[in-house]
């Protein structure tokens, strides 16, 4: 995982989970040029950092996440 400047997600295009039924309390995702990297920002500060996840390790989260391998939080 690495830390971007704003400048670098300004033109990626971010998107939100449809579960966040239009809420400002949310992340939001975009994909780095060819797929490779997931980069992930806060909903509510657009323009401040992302951070970048190597596509290996956001596709073993996503996968983790699918199988109920990761906490509830509840």
């Amino acid at each position: 995982m690495t830390h971007t400047p704003e400048t670098s997600a300004t033109s990626l295009n971010f998107r939100k989970s449809s579960y966040s039924n239009g809420q400002e309390n949310c992340v939001e995702c975009a994909f780095a040029p060819l797929g490779s990297d997931a980069v992930i920002r806060d909903s509510k500060d657009p323009h401040g950092p992302a951070l970048v996840f190597r596509a290996e390790a956001w596709r073993a989260f996503v996968a983790d996440l699918h199988m109920g391998g990761l906490p509830s939080g509840s």
